[in-house]
């Protein structure tokens, strides 16, 4: 990037270049976020027929909410970047609106019940998270679709810095734009490198700096730092970590130096008794449930074509345990044989074998596939504690033989009827991305994390995608 001959941009130019849209922004959220509460307290007082009798009272729940939810930084893009974070702070805001408004009417002697504060926090909390999720995918989908990208520099030039920038362009969503780079060991003096970065800041619009950490000296990014931040311009420093999830990450101080405590992932213990029994709890009840429909798929597959109902095929388990997982038969009785003459015209990712139109696959057996009911056979090997319902994806032992050295840490868990990949374009994922994502369950795995998964597959289930 040619640096611009342009003079150092003052504090306050950067400030106010972009403080009025951020302020109108803000202001239509505070709106939208009062305006529920308004709503909340009514239909509360409806409820409860014990709501306040002046509008002191109301006005105090709508102080008591607008000041608690400022407090909680939710007006902060940068601490609601995750969907928990925000609602975890939208609750402890209501519970502290709650109490601050019960305490206020004790203090004025106002008369309103604590079934009307109780049932107006609740609807609120409900109402705003509700809100806020509207909110969140109308400006995902807009940042998907390249509006509303924060303009920023890229300060390195190294392959950190490479993939960051690559990441930024290819999920769009994330809300970066990348307008220009800067490299930092092309200048010498860090005063001469800050100056170069406010000057092509300035050229270029940009409201922020992302710097990738192993691309620059300890001795010039203090300086950097501290002097962009004097300018106004945002400031955010990668960790050097990939794929470890940003909940498990703690900056304490170290003396001089803040350090990034990584939380250890422990999969033993109550851990693994609880996810068992969450296995259990679901898979169960699931094959009972769905018997009949399990005899309707296996009267279509007989009456599709010769051969046995179930496809049993053996697979490698945790720590590298072999075991047979089930499946609905979807293809010809003899499909594996056939492989080594369909080799050229494969479609999967790496090691995997997929075509989008394998002809070993029978009627019936594509709209199984398509539907993901030749899956749920392999509820009796979650049953069994062969599986989970969540995890990485049963590999053969013939993939084992192209696998990098990394990925045989997938092999710490359960194989999964669902997992990160499944929910993610399955077929249609690169093999790097397969990788990444078993190996990002598996270094991050919580029940939350579990939970989450499943209730994503619901619409990849639905949309089919990948799925052949």
């Amino acid at each position: 990037m040619a640096i611009v001959d342009q003079p150092v941009l003052p504090v306050a130019e950067f400030e106010r270049n972009r403080s009025n849209k951020a302020l109108r922004t803000k202001a239509l959220l505070v709106t939208a976020d009062l305006t529920v509460a308004v709503v909340a307290a009514l239909v509360a007082a409806e409820i409860s027929a014990s709501g306040p009798d002046s509008l002191l009272g109301v006005a105090i729940f709508l102080m008591g909410w607008a000041l608690w939810l400022a407090k909680a930084r939710l007006y902060t893009a940068r601490f609601i970047t995750r969907r928990a974070d925000e609602v975890r702070r939208i609750v402890d805001a209501g519970a502290l609106a709650a109490a601050s408004t019960a305490v206020a009417g004790f203090a004025f002697d106002l008369s309103f019940g604590r079934l009307w504060v109780l049932l107006a926090s609740v609807f609120a909390a409900v109402g705003l998270t509700a809100e806020r999720e509207l909110v969140r995918r109308h400006y995902e989908k807009r940042r998907a679709s390249g509006e509303l990208r924060r303009d920023v520099l890229m300060i390195g030039n190294n392959t950190e810095s490479n993939l960051l920038e690559a990441m930024f362009e290819e999920d769009k969503a994330l809300g970066y734009n990348v307008v220009g780079r800067i490299d930092p060991g092309a200048s010498s003096d860090p005063r001469e490198l800050v100056t170069n970065v406010l000057q092509v800041a300035r050229a270029h619009d940009a409201i922020g700096v992302i710097v990738a950490a192993t691309a620059i000296e300890i001795g010039a990014s203090n300086r950097l730092i501290r002097d962009l931040m004097d300018a106004g311009l945002h400031v955010e420093l990668s960790s050097t970590l990939t794929d470890i999830a940003a909940g498990r990450l703690t900056v304490r101080p170290l003396g001089r130096f803040p350090v990034v405590y990584v939380e250890p992932r422990h999969r033993h213990g109550w851990r693994a008794v609880a996810k068992r029994v969450f296995d259990l709890s679901i898979a169960i009840p699931a094959c009972l449930v769905l018997t009949p429909l399990f005899v309707v798929v296996a009267l279509l597959i007989k009456k599709g074509s010769n051969g046995p109902v179930i496809f049993r095929q053996s697979r490698v388990g945790k720590d590298g345990i072999g075991f047979d997982v089930w499946k609905f038969r979807t293809m010809v009785v003899n499909a594996e044989d056939l492989v080594d003459d369909l080799k050229e015209a494969n479609e999967g990712a790496g090691p995997l074998f997929k075509m989008k139109d394998d002809p070993r696959v029978t009627r019936i057996g594509a709209i199984l596939r398509k539907t993901s009911l030749d899956e749920l056979p392999q509820l009796w090997n979650v049953v069994r504690g062969e599986m989970s319902l969540v995890g990485p994806r049963p590999a053969l032992a013939a993939e084992m033989a192209a696998w990098e050295t990394d990925l045989y840490g997938r092999l710490r868990v359960k194989p999964g009827i669902t997992g990160m990949w499944q929910v993610s374009g399955r077929s249609e994922t690169s093999f790097e991305e397969y990788t990444r994502l078993d190996l990002y369950y598996v270094d991050n795995w919580s029940l939350v994390v579990d939970l989450a998964i499943l209730v994503k597959t619901i619409p990849a289930v639905l949309k089919s995608d990948g799925a052949y």
